[in-house]
C-alpha cells in the first residue's frame, strides 16, 4: 500500500515537473519569438528613414540582422506582412498619444480636448517623421493595406468623433447646415462613422480630419518653410477653428 501510494505520487510529481518544464520551454520560445520580431521591426523602421518604404526589403533587413532570408520568413512571410505590421505599429503608437493626451484633459470642455489631442497628434507626428510619413505620405507601389489596418487607422478619428458627440448630448453643437447638394452625402457619413450625429457635424467631422492631418503634413513634409514662422501658434490657431467649424461652441 505504502509503496502504491509513493509510486503514483512520484509519477503525479513527475507529471507536474514535465508540463512545468514544457511550460518554461514554451514561454522562453514566445519571449526569443518576441525579442526577434522586434528586432526585425527595428531594423525595418531604421531602413524605412534611410530608403523611404517602397525600397524596404525583406533579404536587406535579414542581411543586417546576420539572418538568412529562410528564417526572416518565418516571421513575415512578404514585404507586404511587414509593412502592415509596421502601419499598424504606427497607428497604435499615435492613437496611444492622442489617447493619452486627451486624458489628461478630461472633464475640461470640448474645446480644449480636441484642441490636446490635435496638439498630441502634431508632436507625435515630429518626432516620429518616418513613421508618420508611412501612415499618412506617399503610398507604398504595390502594396494595398488590408482591413486588419482599420482599427488602428481609427483611433484617432474616434477619438476626435466622440469629443464632438459628448458635447452634442451636452451643452450642444452648432454646425453650419450643409447645402442641398450636400445632403445625401452628409447623412451616408454620418449612417456609416457617428449615426447619433447630425449629418452636418458628420461631414464636418471628415472634412476637419483631413484638415488636421494636412496641416500637421505639411509641417512634417517642409511645406511650411518659409511661409508659416511661428508653427505651434499657427497650428493652435488652425485647430481651434477646426473645432469650432464642427460644431464646438467656444470656451466660456
Amino acid at each position: 500500500m505504502s509503496s502504491a501510494s509513493g509510486s503514483a505520487s512520484s509519477s503525479a510529481s513527475g507529471g507536474a515537473s514535465s508540463r512545468a518544464g514544457g511550460s518554461a520551454a514554451k514561454g522562453a520560445r514566445a519571449r526569443a519569438r518576441e525579442e526577434v520580431t522586434l528586432a526585425i521591426k527595428d531594423e525595418a523602421r531604421r531602413q524605412l528613414a534611410a530608403e523611404g518604404a517602397a525600397k524596404l526589403s525583406l533579404r536587406a533587413v535579414a542581411r543586417e540582422l546576420g539572418m538568412v532570408s529562410s528564417a526572416l520568413y518565418r516571421y513575415f512571410p512578404s514585404r507586404d506582412d511587414l509593412l502592415t505590421a509596421l502601419i499598424i505599429d504606427a497607428y497604435d503608437s499615435l492613437g496611444a498619444a492622442a489617447e493619452t493626451a486627451h486624458a489628461g484633459v478630461a472633464g475640461q470642455q470640448p474645446v480644449r480636448r480636441w484642441t490636446a489631442v490635435c496638439e498630441a497628434v502634431r508632436t507625435w507626428a515630429l518626432a516620429h517623421p518616418h513613421e508618420y510619413a508611412l501612415i499618412y505620405g506617399s503610398p507604398v507601389p504595390g502594396y494595398s493595406a488590408p482591413p486588419t489596418t482599420v482599427r488602428a487607422a481609427a483611433r484617432v478619428g474616434q477619438l476626435l468623433i466622440d469629443i464632438v458627440r459628448d458635447a452634442h448630448q451636452g451643452r450642444g453643437i452648432a454646425v453650419q447646415p450643409l447645402p442641398a447638394g450636400m445632403r445625401t452625402e452628409g447623412e451616408r457619413l454620418a449612417a456609416d462613422l457617428a449615426p447619433d450625429l447630425p449629418p452636418a457635424a458628420a461631414a464636418a467631422m471628415v472634412a476637419a480630419w483631413a484638415q488636421l492631418f494636412g496641416l500637421v503634413g505639411f509641417e512634417v513634409f517642409g511645406q511650411f518653410n518659409r511661409v508659416v514662422e511661428d508653427r505651434e501658434v499657427f497650428f493652435s490657431y488652425s485647430v481651434t477653428q477646426l473645432a469650432h467649424g464642427v460644431g464646438l461652441l467656444p470656451q466660456g
